[in-house]
């Protein structure tokens, strides 16, 4: 008996296990196991929505076990501790599971590059948990700048500080100026227009590296024009209780988010293998683990040696690698060669709020209105279940004529130091 397990439920754990269940599925010589330490895959390209409080939650998640139906692979909820690469044996917090192939896919969180403040004063943006609590925060800001009488407090109140000006950032950033226009300030009564500051600082020397120069540009354009501050070769070397220091300048803020870049998962550290300097485990060509070509690494998870262009930590990346992996370890059972990675990116989507967008799709490149109704279409197809699909579509469709849900879920706690300014969580060690 075969035992090939997927650690991860992500994009790239689920597009391996569909490929291995369509290929291997029908073997009873084969088992196929996925694990993962949450019971659904979220779809986060509509994560900065869910902020905004465009998107309902749960209608950008869905359970593995609807996703899995019929097909014949295990699903086990289990957080992977650690691997042990010779016994072949990986531990996880509730046992320990045996495996013959390996596919991990456990995915990236958010560096903070060893920054003080980092960890306990801002908010991290990676997990369906930080949207909320991020949304959350948001709507506590405006219910108590509505009634601060000074103008600079509620402008400080009001500053919300993304750092990182890679896709994440731009595409929260952008979803939250539509939120404070088309809903904050329409609806509290004590906020201006002018009131509110929003501000993306990122520390290379241009923002949305990777997209099409002529597209960057124009989405920095869009930005700018809808009063959005962009702040290019801004290093963040200190984050405190409402500011942010860009080398000696103390910016003063009422939140910060933190969107800088990807680094490997933290339960890989321990791993007896090498790793780049963002700590994403080294594979091969093939996505083969160098010294134990049972092991295979998709994702953020990874880097493929002399690959950069197929490194790059975006879906469709993690897609191709685990589509790849999933063959490989099909034509190894069978006796054939393994492939090596050919992926290069063959297009870029970026939103930039309500009716606009940037997009470069196989070498052509627009932006504007209908590139928002591409990216719109597109990623409403590519939401797993028509369930979910009508869920979204009413989402968007209901804002139209109703507004957006301000209930606070979760009280933020205040913080000790400026009550105005809430403390944000202290971001899970994984």
């Amino acid at each position: 008996m075969t035992r090939i397990v997927v650690l991860g439920g992500g994009f790239g754990g689920m597009e391996a296990i569909r490929v291995l269940e369509r290929r291997l599925g029908d073997r009873p010589d084969v088992q196929i196991l996925l694990v993962s330490d949450k019971n659904y895959l979220l779809f986060t390209p509509l994560l900065p929505q869910v902020a905004s409080s465009l998107v309902e939650p749960r209608h950008i998640v869905q359970p593995i076990r609807d996703i899995r139906g019929r097909r014949r692979f295990r699903f086990r909820r289990d957080r992977v501790e650690r691997i042990d690469l010779d016994a072949r044996r990986v531990h996880l917090a509730e046992g320990v599971v045996d495996y013959d192939r390996l596919v991990i896919a456990l995915g990236g969180v958010t560096p903070t590059f060893g920054i003080p403040g980092v960890e306990t004063c801002a908010l991290n943006y990676k997990e369906l948990e930080d949207a909320i609590l991020l949304r959350d925060h948001l709507i506590d800001l405006a219910e108590h700048a509505d009634h601060e009488p000074d103008a600079a407090v509620r402008r400080r109140m009001l500053t919300v500080c993304v750092v990182g000006g890679g896709y994440t950032g731009v595409e929260l950033i952008a979803e939250l100026q539509d939120f404070f226009t088309s809903y904050i300030v329409t609806r509290y009564r004590g906020i201006e227009p002018g009131d509110y500051r929003l501000l993306l600082l990122e520390a290379g020397q241009e923002i949305l590296r990777g997209v099409h120069p002529t597209l960057a540009e124009r989405a920095r354009r869009r930005l700018w024009h809808e009063g959005i501050e962009i702040r290019t070769g801004a290093r963040v070397t200190r984050v405190e209780p409402g500011l942010v220091d860009v080398g000696t300048e103390h910016i003063a803020v009422g939140l910060t988010v933190w969107a800088a870049g990807v680094k490997g998962h933290p339960t890989l550290a321990g791993l007896a293998a090498e790793r780049d300097r963002l700590g994403r485990v080294v594979v091969d060509a093939r996505l083969q683990l160098p010294g134990h070509p049972e092991v295979y690494g998709v994702g953020d998870a990874v880097t493929i040696e002399g690959r950069p262009e197929a490194s790059i930590p975006i879906i469709p990346a993690a897609l191709a690698h685990a589509r790849l992996a999933a063959e490989n370890i099909v034509a190894e059972l069978a006796g054939r060669p393994l492939r090596p990675i050919e992926f290069a990116p063959r297009g870029m989507l970026v939103s930039l709020g309500e009716k606009h967008a940037v997009v470069e799709v196989m070498g052509l490149r627009f932006s504007g209105y209908p590139a928002w109704l591409f990216w719109n279409a597109l990623h409403l197809y590519k939401l797993v279940g028509f369930r979910k699909q009508v869920q979204v579509a009413l989402d968007w469709g209901l804002v139209r004529w109703f507004p957006r849900d301000s209930a606070i879920m979760r009280q933020p706690p205040r913080c000790p130091v400026c009550m105005h300014v809430p403390a944000p969580r202290q971001r899970d060690a994984a």
